[in-house]
């Protein structure tokens, strides 16, 4: 098992499980891997309540799911799934935010979202830094949802946020290129200025196309 890192300020539970989410988005804990209560208690010197919290939240998030007599058990991210549930929750709540910030044309948000793509460019060179590059996909699109101001919608993209974050560091085939990522959010977000909101609802839509590997 991972070596323990130092208790960062935070509850016990949340780091826990800002923990345990990062191994199993790197692939450290693999599909049908278990997540023993008793086991990850000791290794990293923590009672076993915010242990129990923290897999009751990453089951929550579709990340692990429990059995009887097995336990919590690391999830596969099937590609059925994907096509099927994440990818269609995510264009009804992406094309809705998306066209919105295009009309609303907040120059603030746009000047946010080149921060992140300058970020990504730096991820995506030499030596590539996967994980940042994840997380900062994940912050372009959360920040652009964020600003549209529907808490429902927010709620729900937090919800399947992990799952989207684990299958793009393990599974995305448009990752394989990583420079390619940078040139879709920079196309976003040229789309995103023109304030054209057809425009932009047709480049997310065809993002996340890409995002499935077609």
């Amino acid at each position: 098992m991972a070596a323990s890192p130092p208790h960062p300020p935070e509850s016990r539970r949340d780091w826990i499980l800002r923990h345990l989410r990062e191994r199993i988005a790197d692939g450290d804990i693999p599909a049908g891997g278990r997540l023993v209560e008793r086991d990850i208690s000791v290794h990293y010197g923590i009672s076993r309540g915010p242990v129990r919290e923290a897999i009751m939240v990453l089951e929550q998030e579709g990340l692990v799911i429990t059995h009887p007599y097995r336990g919590a058990v690391v999830t596969e991210v099937p590609q059925r799934e994907i096509e099927e549930i994440l990818v269609p929750i995510r264009l009804v709540i992406e094309k809705a935010a998306f066209r919105a910030a295009a009309e609303a044309a907040d120059q603030r948000l746009f000047e946010a979202l080149d921060v992140l793509v300058g970020q990504m460019e730096a991820a995506a060179a030499e030596p590539l830094d996967a994980k940042a590059l994840a997380d900062l996909d994940v912050a372009f699109h959360e920040t652009v949802i964020t600003a549209d101001g529907r808490t429902q919608s927010l709620r729900i993209w937090r919800t399947i946020q992990p799952r989207v974050r684990a299958y793009f560091l393990r599974d995305a085939p448009h990752h394989e290129n990583p420079r390619g990522v940078v040139d879709q959010h920079r196309s976003l977000l040229d789309a995103l200025r023109s304030g054209d909101p057809e425009r932009v609802g047709d480049e997310i839509a065809e993002h996340i196309r890409i995002y499935l590997g077609r």
